[in-house]
């Protein structure tokens, strides 16, 4: 929870020009341009939208997903035939992650629906595709429940399982084969803050590489649905690329790619340091 808390805080802003550039690329020229926009638009404020369902997004995602990877890790144990204590790879460390990941999605999916609708709202009003936006986290919450029921909050779950997966086995791995890189022969326990927020940004700059084509379908399936139905994966990625080309797929990945570091360097460390501090407490009874 407080390592979701610290990536939140650290990389809102870019993650919402990474929304915006996702689902209306023609709208922005860059990121700059995105952010310059979006200020005079909408004001700094502009930059917050969906800050408390992002919030919830990654408290509850990262809160399950760390928990999973604990059991996850014991279930790869058992599948290879070794001790419960026993120091796994940084390859099983990954398949671990990527297990852990599918548990996470399940309540990832609907508060990230309702971040996204929330971040591009304006954009959907500007581009005439709603006629009135809804500006509260509320007011989307109930606009889903109304028009497409509970189970409208899970549109574009397939896309989300699909970046989810291979996604964190990169995340993982990424992130303990830098540790593993930084401890050179020492216990990676010993890592001090540096190189904890070095091997966070690292696996979280492999994550969105591997999967960016896949959120920026699941981005544009959860927006416009808004507008109406919308087709599934292959449907949407299929469009994209006939009508938009390749490159719309890559569209806001540099914003991504900063808050990518920044945001995962922070998660890491918050987690790293709360996880031994809450160790500390148990072994002290």
């Amino acid at each position: 929870a407080l390592g979701g808390t610290a990536c939140v805080v650290t990389g809102q802003p870019f993650d919402t020009a990474k929304v915006k550039m996702q689902t209306f690329p023609e709208m922005y020229k860059g990121i700059v341009d995105c952010f310059v926009k979006t200020y005079k638009q909408v004001g700094f404020r502009g930059f917050y939208k969906g800050t408390t369902p992002a919030l919830v997004a990654n408290i509850a995602e990262n809160s399950v997903l760390f928990m999973c990877y604990g059991f996850c890790q014991q279930i790869v144990r058992r599948i290879v035939g070794v001790d419960r204590k026993t120091k796994l790879s940084d390859l099983q460390n990954a398949a671990a992650g990527s297990f852990a990941s599918a548990f996470a999605t399940l309540v990832l999916c609907p508060t990230e629906l309702v971040k996204c609708r929330l971040q591009a709202m304006h954009e959907m009003q500007l581009s005439g595709k709603i006629i009135q936006g809804h500006n509260t986290v509320w007011s989307v919450v109930k606009g889903v429940i109304q028009k497409d029921g509970p189970l409208g909050f899970y549109r574009g779950l397939s896309s989300t399982l699909l970046r989810e997966v291979p996604g964190y086995f990169f995340f993982f791995g990424g992130y303990e084969l830098s540790r593993t890189f930084f401890a050179s022969g020492r216990s990676k326990d010993e890592l001090g803050p540096i190189p904890l927020l070095l091997s966070g940004g690292f696996g979280g700059s492999c994550l969105w590489i591997a999967v960016y084509p896949v959120d920026c379908v699941k981005s544009r399936i959860q927006v416009l649905s808004m507008a109406g139905k919308q087709t599934g994966f292959m449907g949407t990625f299929v469009t994209v690329v006939r009508t938009e080309g390749v490159l719309a797929l890559y569209s806001g990945l540099k914003p991504t790619m900063i808050r990518a570091f920044l945001a995962n360097g922070a998660l890491f460390l918050a987690y790293e340091y709360s996880r031994k501090l809450m160790m500390k407490q148990v072994d002290s009874y």
